[in-house]
């Protein structure tokens, strides 16, 4: 089927937003929902774009009209999700959980997301159903938060690891999203359980070229980014090992609304691609969108086509 791409500004999402309650929701008892349109919502970064595509395609050919909606930030397309605006997304296991739970139990809740992908998973689908979302089954890929310096700053300090970087004293300031100051697994985590010395957040986003400049300038010392960047060379910069597994089990999953979405026939679309796509064919993905300039829908087909998913 014809597919459309469609981007919306937050404050369209914010202002339609409409759905039963949260009490409601967790008291569906009808059958999971096959609706022949679906919108697959995208959270505005390059690895979100290509993905979305990658399930409106599969979707496209299991026989649904899809479109692709844009919308970047995950306070407003969960809510959108939910309230079935948004169909489909693709989300990250631990770091979704651990979102829904702070929505279920406050900021200050315990995090429930693990290392163990099983774990994890069980968490999620938890806090998942009572909202009328279905999570399907995780593939291969995982795209965890990552740090990076610049080669010739790990090479002078004889850094691998960030143990290494925590035992050396250094005084880091870290560029990285806002929200890194208070998430456990950003500046709180590093300081816990590796003891590195961040001094400062540096509020430029998490692994734009922005972040990435001022950690090749020297301006900062560190870099949050993810474990799919494929762009790190050109900015000269070297991940540091996650040695003592502060980053918890974020692989990539489908998140749906069970109303709409959440038949077999869209699990089974969907499904194709988690034992084919692994972590270093997302990060490949990613590249040819970032570093050759190639449109997220063009490499995702290419991709499709190449791996048999698409005839």
């Amino acid at each position: 089927m014809r597919r459309c791409a469609a981007i919306v500004g937050l404050f369209l999402v914010a202002g339609c937003m409409s759905g039963p309650s949260l009490e409601t929701r967790g008291r569906v008892t009808a059958p999971p929902g096959d609706s022949s349109r679906l919108t697959v919502g995208s959270a505005g970064f390059t690895e979100s774009d290509v993905l979305a595509h990658l399930y409106a395609l599969l979707l496209d050919k299991a026989g649904y009209t899809t479109s692709v909606l844009t919308v970047a930030n995950r306070e407003l397309y969960e809510p959108a999700l939910e309230s079935g605006q948004i169909d489909v997304v693709p989300e990250y296991a631990a770091t979704f959980a651990d979102w829904l739970n702070s929505r279920a139990h406050g900021a200050e809740a315990a995090p429930v997301g693990s290392p163990d992908l099983a774990v994890t998973m069980t968490a999620l689908r938890r806090l998942a159903a009572p909202r009328g979302l279905t999570v399907l089954e995780p593939g291969r890929a995982v795209a965890r938060n990552a740090f990076a310096v610049t080669r010739a700053y790990a090479r002078r300090h004889g850094l691998r690891t960030l143990s290494d970087l925590g035992r050396s004293g250094l005084k880091v300031r870290l560029a990285a999203g806002d929200e890194c100051v208070r998430r456990p697994y950003c500046a709180p985590g590093l300081k816990k359980t590796y003891g590195i010395d961040i001094t400062g957040v540096d509020p430029k986003g998490v692994g734009t070229v922005q972040a990435k400049r001022a950690v090749r300038d020297g301006r900062d010392q560190m870099v949050l980014t993810t474990t799919t960047d494929a762009t790190l060379d050109e900015f000269g910069l070297v991940l540091l090992a996650d040695d003592r597994h502060l980053q918890n089990a974020d692989y990539v999953v489908p998140v749906v609304n069970r109303s709409r979405a959440g038949g077999a026939r869209v699990a089974r679309a969907l499904g194709a691609l988690g034992p084919v796509l692994t972590t270093e064919d997302l990060t490949s993905l990613n590249r040819q969108v970032d570093g050759w300039r190639r449109l997220p829908e063009d490499v995702a087909r290419s991709y499709l086509e190449d791996r048999g998913l698409l005839k």
